[in-house]
């Protein structure tokens, strides 16, 4: 059996099996990988907080003169809804050169590559000089602390490591008339807030006696919406806009001239340089005849890396103006990032060089976040993301991801099998 079949059908296998997130029941998947990577002699150990969630950590240890990596996945996935994909969406099809199912991109893909990248060096009697880590994380995808996080608080000697790679990037991008493959290497932080607007109920026959919340709410929302943040680099957008203008250009005049010259540069670069606001809920009266004197507006935001809500809360509140609404932070994840110039980034440029030579692996900063904040922020791992599609179109690829009639390439998964199998050998050493 080739490497790409034996990726394919361990595929087919996760997608077959329900991990929809919640309520997750990402056991069956850790159980399928343990039994898969224990008959090639790979070390497996499973953690869970409660027994029908468990994480999986596959290791081949090193001698303990080189680098550790850990190979990071999720299993958990987000619904789908059967009436809207062509096919069945825990079927596993292969239809023609795609695999189709939920999960395929995000991110079952990723763990059956990685999964068999593992186990094919262990059979081969690959050993590494430091430690070759495999996770498979439950709960990437609601985040109640039954995944990563959990382990990196209650088993920390499990997934500490000194580089990891994840998912976030490895797209193929014509910009500019030159061929990229982006790799991730920081992220936004999830910061969304609430708006909780007040007013007076009163019977919406008469709305004169009232002062509707609702209502009230309206001119806010459109601040937000007319609100432009101030521009600023960061490393990363820094060395993406060098390396792609080939030359150091200002955020606006970046901006400005990938609007004009390459809609997809300029659909990738605006959400990096910036934070971002999209009111996205809105909730008041529950009854039709009752004007509310309450009403709550939830906004999603994202915040650069480097960038705090105690920075930003009073940009927002001269935004929003005076008014009779409380602000309220909902919570803070991810906003971090790694440095660019080590090991994992050179064995991702020459695995880069081996498949395209003319091609270039470009920075970039995550606009949504992963699970590799988590490490970077309990053992400043340098985490990257990456998983490279030479195959599908990335716009194509964008759309399918938590949508209907989710695929991958077969010739993608085989690709990432190739790359993570060259990543774990230049980065632990090892023969």
């Amino acid at each position: 059996m080739t490497l790409r079949d034996e990726a394919t059908q361990l595929l087919q296998e996760l997608i077959r099996l329900d991990t929809v997130n919640p309520p997750g029941n990402e056991t069956q998947a850790a159980e399928l990988l343990r039994d898969y990577l224990g008959s090639h002699g790979v070390d497996v150990e499973l953690y869970a907080r409660t027994p029908e969630r468990a994480n999986l950590v596959a290791r081949l240890p090193g001698r303990g003169d080189g680098k550790s990596l850990l190979l990071l996945s999720h299993t958990d996935t987000v619904g789908a809804d059967a009436s809207e994909w062509e096919a069945d969406p825990w079927s596993g099809e292969v239809r023609g050169s795609e695999l189709w199912g939920r999960g395929a991109l995000d991110m079952k893909g990723q763990v059956a590559a990685e999964a068999v990248a593992i186990a094919s060096l262990a059979r081969e009697g690959f050993e590494p000089a430091g430690d070759l880590v495999f996770a498979a994380c439950a709960d990437e995808e609601v985040g109640e602390a039954y995944g990563l996080a959990w382990l990196c608080e209650h088993h920390p000697d499990a997934v500490r490591t000194d580089y990891a790679l994840n998912e976030g990037a490895g797209e193929r991008m014509e910009l500019f008339g030159r061929t990229f493959y982006l790799c991730s290497s920081a992220e936004k932080m999830s910061s969304p807030f609430r708006l909780l607007v007040h007013g007076r109920a009163g019977h919406a026959s008469v709305p004169g006696i009232a002062d509707n919340a609702l209502v009230k709410a309206a001119p806010l929302i459109e601040r937000l919406a007319a609100y432009r943040p101030e521009l600023r680099l960061g490393p990363e957008t820094t060395a993406m806009i060098k390396a792609v203008a080939g030359r150091e250009l200002e955020p606006a005049e970046a901006l400005e001239l990938a609007r004009e010259t390459d809609p997809a540069a300029a659909e990738l670069l605006e959400p990096l340089l910036s934070l971002t606001l999209s009111p996205t809920m809105i909730s008041a009266s529950d009854t039709r005849n009752v004007i509310p004197y309450l009403c709550e507006v939830v906004v999603d935001c994202r915040l650069l890396p480097g960038q705090t809500q105690d920075e930003v809360e009073p940009v927002l509140e001269h935004v929003l103006g005076e008014g009779e609404y409380d602000f309220e932070w909902l919570e803070g994840r991810g906003g971090t990032r790694s440095e660019l110039n080590t090991p994992l980034w050179s064995a991702v440029e020459s695995f880069v060089s081996g498949i395209e030579p003319e091609a270039t692996v470009l920075p970039v900063c995550v606009a949504g976040f992963t699970d590799s904040h988590w490490l970077r922020d309990a053992f400043d791992t340098v985490a990257y993301g990456f998983f490279p599609t030479k195959a599908m179109d990335p716009q194509l690829a964008a759309r399918l991801i938590h949508s209907a009639d989710e695929r991958i390439e077969l010739d993608d998964l085989e690709l990432a099998v190739d790359c993570f199998r060259h990543v774990a050998v230049e980065v632990t050493g090892g023969g």
